[in-house]
């Protein structure tokens, strides 16, 4: 059979752009000689929906697009595609995630996801009934299964989380000869591989091929890679689609086992884990969470302010990429105590870039909130509250510029910064997206690094300043600042935030694993008392395992009992 993997990227509620995107894949797979076509989990509303399935205009939008779609789509042409429905279950919960197949103008098959998960991002068990039943549908010789996002997860171990139901087994025994499993799985960094896993490991235990539908694009804080693929019983895999990018792949059932893949990390979609591989394809979901959240939420250019150091710089490159040099515009707003070297450093990069640069100094505003303030700060030395104001004062420039010209501002921090509270509120922390407040400091370096390299392998010139990566990080608040002034050394203080925030250990848990109790006491407690200000932060683009926001809901007021 002739399956055609759909790949798109659907906007939350734009039902008439979903189901265009749907009809002309659709017409498209139709003239390769497709079969059947698959869309991702909730393609016709977009993923995750949250609290609009409140709204019954909504729900009802869903319905009534499918019922478009039943007229639009081609004749013998069987198309998969996931919607919210009402439940047709007389208890429980209103609503249901449903995955339809329409063919000739029917509803010809119906499956409701039954596992619906409450972890990290998710929310589902919340609004959805799970399903009660499990068939094959009948089509063309084949016996095809449809098991939704995480009714296949199942299979892996996720913390805290033991389903009591088993829907791939439930559908193996049907007879499924072809096992489709259209999902919304967000991007981790190496994720690909644990998907790779899980589908060889059924693909096997069932002996029949698996098709993997993936969403693509970003939707808020989440991203979706993409990176759909077909796995066969023996562990080979076909079909791939592209990372980050709408696609349409066709895979022939009955075709001959594809090869392993290249060894070459940047030739082969599926080999992940390496480092430079892995860089790329972060790169590419950071572009595309800003291009997406620009133009879902009605933005066509950006600004930020460039500081001469690194997180800025990479934020600038990153929208450039995603939206183009001209749509990009960077201030420098230097102080008394901003250094030749960071003004000729940020001027460069966007030079490099060939984006739009302004110079804002901040030293007469200054003066005057030190000269308004004098009198209430009682000759009080100079401390972090004098620090702050220059920060609030950039913070408010570029705030004006966006309303004054509808321009999207980017949040440069970073996620170790955001982590520690080294940020100030309605100052740096200001914007409407923090593209790499996901990112820890020493990701941030690799990643300049790794830009630069390959634009020097591709015979071209390093975007990003060698001074900006070589020297030492500094926010540039008071004479000879240096970030390491503050906080314990990137290297060490990275690694015990990924043991306290991805694995919840505590501070005695992370000393036996070799690092110093006391340090890790202090940034754990550091760590919990920035909550009041990530609350306040604008949502990050989601790459870790476990992201600030939606993906880390932790109370402000309470005891640190972790140290």
């Amino acid at each position: 059979m002739r399956i055609a993997i759909g790949q798109i990227n659907s906007t939350i509620g734009d039902f008439e752009g979903n189901r265009e995107k749907i009809r002309a894949h659709s017409l498209r797979a139709a003239e390769q000689g497709a079969e059947l076509a698959l869309f991702p989990e909730l393609a016709v509303c977009g993923y995750p929906p949250m609290d609009l399935l409140d709204q019954d205009r909504f729900v009802e939008l869903n319905i009534r697009t499918v019922h478009v779609l039943q007229r639009e789509l081609p004749r013998d042409l069987a198309v998969g595609l996931g919607f919210v429905n009402r439940s047709p279950y007389s208890r429980g919960k209103s609503l249901v995630n449903e995955y339809a197949v329409l063919l000739n103008g029917r509803i010809v098959f119906e499956q409701i996801k039954t596992l619906l998960p409450t972890y990290d991002v998710f929310d589902e068990a919340r609004n959805f009934e799970p399903s009660r039943e499990w068939s094959a549908f009948e089509y063309r010789g084949e016996r095809i299964g449809f098991a939704i996002c995480e009714d296949v997860w199942r299979e892996t171990d996720i913390p805290g989380t033991s389903y009591e139901k088993d829907p791939v087994r439930e559908l193996l025994k049907t007879g499924v000869s072809i096992l489709c499993v259209p999902s919304a799985s967000p991007y981790v960094a190496g994720k690909l591989k644990v998907r790779r896993a899980l589908a060889q490991r059924i693909a096997s235990r069932g002996n029949i091929p698996l098709v993997y539908i993936n969403a693509v694009g970003a939707n808020d804080q989440i991203l979706f890679d993409g990176r759909s693929f077909a796995a066969a019983p023996a562990g080979q895999f076909s079909a791939p689609c592209k990372a980050f990018e709408e696609d349409l792949v066709i895979w022939d059932s009955g075709g001959a086992p594809a090869a392993a893949g290249q060894q070459d990390d940047g030739e082969d979609p599926f080999k992940v884990g390496l480092s430079r591989y892995e860089l790329d394809i972060l790169e590419g979901g950071l572009v595309m969470g800003i291009r997406d959240y620009m133009r879902k939420c009605g933005f066509t250019r950006a600004h930020l302010g460039l500081s001469g150091g690194i997180d800025s710089a990479l934020v600038a490159y990153l929208g450039v990429k995603a939206v183009g040099a001209e749509n990009i515009v960077c201030f420098s707003m230097p102080s008394r105590f901003s250094s030749q070297g960071s003004k000729d450093d940020a001027a460069e990069l966007a030079a490099n870039l060939g984006c739009r640069y302004e110079t804002l100094p901040i030293e007469p505003v200054f003066q005057s909130l030190l000269s308004t303030l004098e009198g209430v700060f009682e000759n009080k030395p100079f401390d972090i509250a004098e620090e702050n104001l220059q920060a609030r004062i950039r913070g408010t420039l570029l705030m004006g510029f966006s309303n004054k010209f509808n321009s999207m501002l980017l949040t440069t921090g970073n996620k170790s910064e955001l982590a520690m509270g080294y940020c100030t509120l309605y100052g740096d922390m200001n914007g409407a997206l923090g593209p790499i407040g996901d990112v820890f400091k020493t990701e941030v370096f690799a990643l300049c690094r790794r830009i630069n390299e390959r634009a020097l392998e591709a015979g071209g010139h390093a975007p990003i300043p060698q001074a900006i990566i070589d020297k030492p990080p500094s926010a540039e608040l008071r004479p000879n600042q240096k970030d390491q002034d503050s906080l314990p050394p990137y290297e060490a203080l990275d690694e015990i935030l990924r043991l306290y925030l991805y694995y919840n250990l505590s501070a005695a848990e992370i000393a036996q694993r070799g690092w110093d109790g006391d340090l890790a006491a202090r940034i754990i407690h550091t760590a919990a008392r920035a909550e009041f200000k990530r609350r306040q932060a604008p949502p990050v683009l989601k790459v870790s395992q476990r992201a600030f926001g939606m993906g880390r809901r932790m109370p402000i007021a309470r005891k640190v009992y972790e140290v």
